[in-house]
Order: C-alpha cells, then sequence, then structure tokens
C-alpha cells in the first residue's frame, strides 16, 4: 500500500504559477502511475493529467495541455504538478492518485486505489 500526500497549493493570481507536489510513502514509488484530478465545488472529479510508472510518458487534459507538466522523481518518492499560465477556472482542490502497480495510469478516477487528501488552489482574476 502506498500513501499519497499533496503540498503546493495555495492562492495566485491569474498567469501567475504554482508546483504542487504529490509525495509518496509505504512503498517505492517507482512502480506506481500517478495521475493528477481536480475537483471544483459543485462539480465532479477531472482528470487533469497522468504520467507512467517509469515517467517516460505523460498525458493531459485538453484545457491544460501547454501550461501544466507532470514529473516525476523516483529517488524522491514525488511526482509534480507544474501549472503555469494559472486561469480562475483552474480553482479547485487538486488530488493526486496511484493506480496499482504497474497499471497504466487512466483518465477515469475509478481506475485509481490510491488517494492523497487534496490541495486547494485558488487562481484570483
Amino acid at each position: 500500500q502506498v500513501q499519497l500526500v499533496e503540498s503546493g497549493g495555495g492562492l495566485v493570481q491569474a498567469g501567475g504559477s504554482l508546483r504542487l507536489s504529490c509525495a509518496a510513502s509505504g512503498r517505492t514509488f517507482s512502480s506506481y502511475a500517478v495521475g493528477w484530478f481536480r475537483q471544483a465545488p459543485g462539480k465532479e472529479r477531472e482528470f487533469v493529467g497522468a504520467i507512467s510508472w517509469k515517467g517516460g510518458s505523460t498525458y493531459y487534459a485538453d484545457s491544460v495541455k501547454g501550461r501544466f507538466t507532470i514529473s516525476k522523481d523516483n529517488p524522491k518518492n514525488t511526482v509534480y504538478l507544474e501549472m503555469n499560465s494559472l486561469k480562475p477556472e483552474d480553482t479547485a482542490v487538486y488530488y493526486c492518485a496511484a493506480p496499482y502497480p504497474y497499471a497504466p495510469p487512466g483518465a477515469n478516477p475509478v481506475e485509481y486505489t490510491y488517494w492523497g487528501q487534496g490541495t486547494q488552489v485558488t487562481v484570483s482574476s
């Protein structure tokens, strides 16, 4: 089993940047893909992006493509979500999640077994 903890959220002005971290403990992170999701008030949880367990492949939702970047540091057991050119519509609680070991990353929350507690990102206009 793996435990995930997000950090790095906060308040930023539109056009600004934030870097979220997802730190894993309990098991080596190198065999886990990681997905990032977000949920705004009154909305369903939506896929933001994901990275394969080896870290060689990344996938992004169209709404963040070109602005967000996911990277994986296996020795540090950490995955990062670099967010640039932030917009007010990016405001949400951001979650990282992992499926079972060696499983490919998907865009559906049901494909993920382990979840962090979430970190709030607020983008002011």
